[in-house]
């Protein structure tokens, strides 16, 4: 009997409940919001609505929303975890204890780079990708519209099992990119690391499938006549994304199956036993972490290339070297993985070559802040919110950027490796550039997503708190790591740290108060909505095809694909008048059926991995089971899953995009 309870129930416990004030705190706080909110749903009535509109729905801008709601929920998550970490270097000085404890605390720094990487900088990606892209150029959906909710489903099943840590079992201490052998069997027993594995893994399979979805969309979805020559810059910013996702992505996937194997099987892949070795985990997972950087920044280049010709009303400066640094810092960003540890004894001569690689690399990065101001000059600016964001931008990513040559000399990167300094040089790079240009992209595509605008003086004001912020969080930090103060660290013995990690505390709420604005920004505009209504007047100069489509743009973007002659085809058009669109040019379309396939399979692999993690062979092997069956299935009953569309609804539905 004993036998058949420890397989049905793995290494399920009471002992993983969490034990210290703080976590308590967490476990009980959230369940508490997720009941509250299922019952405000349940009161309104909402669950019908939510499923058949939103849930099952396969039309990328609503997929887009819900990736965009999930990372701001999640960035909400890690700006309180970046609280916790400042106020305990705030406190634990000189023997005094801070509010958390060491593991307690290293849990929280581990769960704070994971949760802004994977779930909010990619998040924001995505969703702002979805929502866009296709009306770039000129198509009706993504490629794969199934693929496409599987995606957003699998991203959600990561975050949910990141959360329910909290609640049951603690998360990963090892750092957001798990090194062993601390993330080991032998040196961690317990299920965090497990938590961290699969959350990753399950979220990183989705990013691949949207990557190839993101690719094929571009390659096979553009309008008749546009060539890659003809698109926008941040089209191509998406389709060199998505080769860095296609090639970087089974890396992260087999890395960490690697990991599992060696917790859970017994494996010696990163041992140091039975042949393995740690150093080939770190090489791999920084073959896949430095492309990843690119995976999250040249979304962000595409979106200030729209921004900045857009406010400054002119075409971008240099198109042709914007998308050759693009295509260089794809293939460059391959090369340089080793500089994250030039300290662990690679030799003088691998050293210099990484070194001189990353200095390589910041080159096609300059040409695109030059190419952006050459862009702004003697142009008639508008100093919009997305274009404060870019300005901000401009500063918090310079400083990073250069910070960054800085440390590809080995000789200076010994020095300050593992300190502050690359803690701050990281934030000023990845969020800096990364959450400055979303927010700048969602506050610009923000009429064709929902047709109306978003309130611009909120919208400015939260940028400049996010800048001010960053200034006092960071600069500190650089400061800081000259003077020795090493990474994750929760106590120090030199109390003339102690004034400036209270100044980096002090920087994180004034950033909590940017995106306290950034929430009632789109709070008062849902609340005016009617004033501030985009009546396709184009208040900007448009230039891409996503200005020919109503605002908010219909469930199948263009009732007629468009024919492409030119770059800034659109605007050409709106110059010569010629923008109308004839009722018999209208034809019936397929367009595919809402369905809640997607929402099985997150649901099912989000179980599979709470299976994995707890040791639940069984229920792992249900979920396979279910998944293939959902699978097929579906392969079955392909010829019904369309609907059609008649040209006479295409008319009265395009009528407002008719002028």
């Amino acid at each position: 009997m004993s036998e058949l309870f420890d397989f049905l129930v793995g290494r399920l416990s009471l002992e993983y409940f969490p034990k210290d004030p703080v976590t308590i705190g967490a476990a009980i706080g959230m369940p508490l919001t997720v009941l509250g909110l299922v019952a405000l749903i349940t009161y309104l009535k909402r669950w019908r609505w939510l499923w058949e509109n939103w849930l099952t729905s396969l039309d990328a801008k609503k997929i887009g929303v819900m990736y965009m709601i999930v990372a701001i929920v999640m960035l909400l998550r890690g700006v309180a975890d970046a609280a916790m970490l400042r106020l305990q270097t705030a406190l634990a000085v000189n023997g005094a204890e801070g509010p958390f404890t060491t593991d307690t605390f290293q849990q929280v720094f581990t769960a704070h780079g994971t949760i802004m990487i994977f779930f909010v900088a990619m998040g924001l990606a995505f969703g702002l990708i979805n929502c866009v892209l296709p009306l770039m150029i000129g198509a009706r959906d993504m490629a794969f519209p199934m693929m496409n909710s599987i995606s957003l489903w699998l991203f959600i099943a990561g975050m949910v099992l990141i959360n329910l840590s909290l609640v049951f079992g603690g998360f990963s201490n090892g750092g957001w990119l798990g090194y062993p052998p601390l993330t080991g069997l032998e040196y961690n027993p317990g299920p965090g690391v497990d938590y961290w594995i699969w959350s990753l893994q399950i979220a990183g399979i989705g990013s691949l499938l949207s990557g190839i979805n993101f690719f094929t969309t571009i390659i096979k979805h553009r309008a008749p006549g546009m060539t890659l020559w003809k698109m926008p810059v941040f089209s191509w910013s998406v389709l060199v994304t998505s080769v860095l996702i296609m090639l970087a992505f089974p890396i992260l996937t087999v890395t960490l199956a690697l990991l599992g194997l060696d917790r859970t099987m017994g494996m010696h892949f990163f041992t140091s036993d039975a042949g393995g070795n740690p150093m080939l985990y770190i090489n791999l997972i920084w073959a896949w972490g430095h492309p990843e950087v690119y995976i999250l920044v040249i979304p962000a280049f595409g979106v200030f290339s729209e921004v900045v010709a857009t406010y400054s009303k002119k075409k971008l400066f240099g198109y042709k070297t914007m998308v050759y640094a693009l295509i260089a810092i794809m293939f460059l960003s391959f090369i340089v993985w080793q500089h994250h540890f030039f300290t662990m004894g690679a030799g003088a001569n691998v050293n210099a070559f990484f070194g001189i690689m990353t200095m390589v690399i910041a080159i096609p990065t300059g040409v695109k802040i030059f190419n952006w101001l050459f862009t702004m000059y003697k142009g008639r600016i508008e100093f919009k919110a997305p274009m404060v964001w870019f300005l901000a931008f401009v500063v918090t990513f310079t400083l990073g950027g250069v910070s960054g040559v800085l440390m590809a000399v080995p000789a200076l990167d010994f020095q300050v490796h593992n300190t502050m300094f690359l803690v701050a040089h990281f934030h000023n790079v990845i969020i800096g550039g990364v959450v400055f240009g979303f927010f700048a992209g969602i506050t610009h595509w923000f009429p064709k997503i929902f047709g109306f605008k978003l309130h611009d003086g909120l919208g400015r004001w939260s940028a400049i708190l996010w800048q001010v912020g960053f200034i006092l969080a960071f600069i500190p930090l650089y400061i800081l790591g000259l003077m020795g103060a090493v990474r994750r660290l929760d106590s120090y013995s030199d109390p003339t740290w102690q004034p400036l990690f209270i100044t980096s505390g002090i920087g994180v709420l004034v950033i909590a108060g940017g995106i306290g604005l950034f929430l009632l920004q789109l709070a008062y505009s849902v609340w005016k909505r009617k004033e501030l209504r985009d009546d396709n007047g184009d208040p900007w100069d448009g230039r891409t095809l996503e200005w020919s489509v109503p605002s908010p743009a219909p469930h199948y973007n263009f009732a007629v694909i468009p024919r492409v002659t030119r770059r800034d085809d659109w605007w050409h058009m709106k110059q010569a008048g010629k923008t109308g669109i004839k009722q018999k040019e209208f034809k019936d379309i397929w367009l595919p059926k809402n369905t809640g396939i997607g929402v099985y399979i997150g649901v099912i692999a989000g179980i599979f991995g709470f299976g994995i993690i707890w040791h639940l062979w069984w229920l792992a092997l249900l979920c396979i089971i279910a998944i293939i069956a959902i699978v097929l299935q579906r392969t079955l009953s392909i010829q019904d899953s369309e609907y059609h569309v008649s040209a006479n609804e295409l008319f009265h539905e395009s009528a407002r995009a008719m002028k």
